[in-house]
């Protein structure tokens, strides 16, 4: 991809992440059943954590990294995710939390990473988290130095993939012994879903609103 197609697709991006958000409407396609039947809210013990969707150019394409949490006794064992974490006392803001943790689970280099914007904070109910999501690029390929603790693998996303509506598709799991429908991205015959997936619904919804207007 040419700098400056680059360039301008964050531009864009950046633009529209300070409008409006769609938000909820975005969330509830990808969402799974369970999230309505159990109806949980934030509450006074919900804790604050921020993640990061990180845009660089890379052949010829748009990608951005996410993570396979390696298996622990918790909720998100095993799951495809965005690097990012709980807020820490001396984080200045949510937005430190997503670099801080990008920066500690990934390798990230914080020099070139510039801050375009955010999406719609998003409660995970399970780990009852509520999460920030932060949109950020960096002008080319990073560097990535994964954090085994943390990270068992690191897999590159292409734009032009995540986009395509034939890669959407569901699924039942099962989630602390009920059957669960979860939609799903699937890319390289793996599978995104649950918050991560919701934050993508987003994601692309505002990536849609530009792409519209040029045609």
């Amino acid at each position: 991809m040419a700098n400056n197609s680059f360039d301008i697709f964050v531009k864009q991006f950046s633009e529209k992440l300070k409008l409006p958000l769609p938000g909820e409407l975005s969330h509830q396609r990808m969402q799974a059943s369970s999230r309505n039947k159990l109806n949980f809210k934030p509450n006074e013990r919900t804790r604050r954590s921020a993640i990061l969707i990180l845009f660089y150019p890379y052949q010829n394409d748009i990608y951005f990294p996410v993570i396979l949490r390696p298996p622990y006794d918790g909720v998100h064992s095993g799951q495809i995710a965005f690097p990012g974490g709980r807020q820490e006392p001396t984080d200045r803001d949510l937005v430190q939390t997503a670099l801080r943790e990008a920066q500690e689970e990934i390798g990230l280099r914080l020099n070139e990473v510039k801050v375009l914007g955010q999406l719609s904070q998003l409660f995970i109910p399970p780990s009852n988290f509520n999460v920030l999501p932060v949109v950020a690029c960096t002008p080319s390929r990073p560097s990535f130095y994964p954090d085994p603790r943390e990270v068992a693998d690191i897999y590159e996303i292409p734009f032009s993939e995540i986009i395509k509506q034939e890669i959407i598709g569901s699924s039942q799991i099962i989630i602390r012994g009920e059957p669960v429908t979860a939609p799903y991205y699937k890319i390289d015959n793996k599978e995104i879903w649950g918050a991560t997936a919701m934050m993508i619904s987003e994601l692309l919804d505002v990536y849609q609103t530009f792409q519209a207007e040029e045609e």
